[in-house]
């Protein structure tokens, strides 16, 4: 059955790869540098790749938990999607509101879509699941991007003061990787280890304290930064000590998991490092709020997303998208994570040496431009992997 969402992932995939050989080659000193690119190259790979492989595979997944057939794929939903993607990624850079405020609503209505498709899909399957809790993951984390989508939208409308929101940046990152990519990111290990492990990821009771540990986190992680002032300091230090808790349980389980099944290949290498640089910032963070040691915290925060949605987000599609492709596209009886020795290599030396960047300030342009190489290099080869196995098809 046509996905456009997975050709759509590796289409946006490609993009980015082509942005990261870009800004090695901007950090060289070969290319010219322009304002506002920087934001446009992360949002190739959340608002592109992992977007698109979450509103393809979610779909897939609560149909196969509940026994409900295989869903069509909605032309409609990833039409909004792509087109809101498509306005977005030409209003940011140059700052057009009226671009902004219409790819945002699209990229709004679309999320909405997708929380109701989800719902349909549960409601028709004959195998209702007693406790379905990928699908509750999938719901907050749906929720906690429209909020996102409000806030980012509303910082170049004029919106952030009538909603009382301080720090409107901080607080639109923090919706969509605390409260969105972490809750999906979550939903979709659990959907995927009876696949995959043959056997449950986690005990329910164990997903339960998961569940309401990362919604607590993120809820602080984004109201901190909204309200601002004297109280945000600890609303957002509590949500980030118990989403880095909660977190560092889903990775242990998810080790395990994998561990026991003998399944602990190249693929659940690059799911479990990702994490390493969700962490990152985390750990960072007293730095940040305190003003703790030299190095700058202004430096940290323009610097360490850039890290962290390589690192994390773009590495965690590199594992998942090929798995989606691999069962829903190619049809293959046993497909596999994504993934290769090299990818696994390339795209964490990079995330790390864009953090050593930060701590050696007179070589960072220096070292971000091998860190950029090495992560295009990293997408490279799963893009190519993926392309050849498509090809093979035809």
């Amino acid at each position: 059955m046509f996905n456009p969402y997975l050709f759509s992932a590796i289409f946006y995939l490609f993009i980015a790869l082509l942005m990261a050989f870009d800004l090695a080659l901007v950090n060289w000193g070969v290319l010219p540098g322009y304002s506002g690119v920087a934001w446009l190259r992360v949002h190739f790979i959340t608002l592109g790749f992992v977007s698109q492989a979450v509103f393809g595979a979610l779909p897939l997944l609560q149909a196969a938990r509940h026994g409900a057939p295989r869903p069509r794929s909605r032309l409609d939903i990833w039409a909004l999607l792509n087109a809101g993607i498509v306005i977005l990624l030409v209003g940011i850079p140059i700052v057009n509101k009226a671009l902004i405020f219409t790819g945002g609503t699209l990229v709004f209505i679309a999320a909405i879509m997708l929380a109701v498709q989800l719902r349909g899909i549960a409601r028709a399957g004959q195998a209702q699941a007693q406790k379905d809790w990928p699908r509750r993951f999938y719901g907050v984390g749906v929720l906690f991007l429209l909020v996102g989508v409000i806030i980012g939208t509303g910082y170049w409308l004029g919106w952030s003061a009538p909603l009382r929101i301080t720090a409107p940046i901080e607080a639109h990152v923090h919706a969509n990787n605390w409260g969105f990519l972490s809750m999906v990111f979550a939903g979709i290990l659990i959907s995927l280890a009876p696949d995959l492990l043959h056997r449950p990821l986690a005990s329910e009771k164990t997903i339960r304290i998961i569940f309401w540990g990362m919604v607590l986190g993120a809820l602080g992680l984004v109201s901190g930064p909204w309200w601002g002032g004297a109280r945000s300091i600890p609303i957002s230090v509590t949500g980030l000590i118990i989403h880095l808790i909660i977190t560092g349980v889903l990775v242990a389980v998810t080790w395990q998991a994998f561990r026991a099944a003998g399944k602990l290949n190249v693929g659940a290498w690059h799911l479990l490092l990702a994490y390493l640089w969700f962490f990152m910032p985390m750990l960072m963070a007293p730095i940040v709020v305190f003003h703790l040691g030299s190095i700058p915290g202004e430096r940290i925060e323009g610097v360490a997303p850039q890290a962290l949605i390589y690192g994390w987000a773009m590495q965690f599609g590199l594992a998942i998208v090929p798995y989606f492709i691999g069962r829903y596209l190619l049809k293959k009886e046993n497909p596999q994570l994504g993934g290769s020795k090299w990818s696994l290599a390339l795209v964490n030396a990079g995330a790390a040496i864009i953090w050593l960047g930060i701590f050696l300030k007179p070589y960072d342009a220096a070292l971000w431009g091998v860190a950029y190489a090495l992560l295009g290099l990293a997408a490279l080869d799963v893009f190519q992997r993926q392309w050849r196995d498509l090809d093979s098809q035809h």
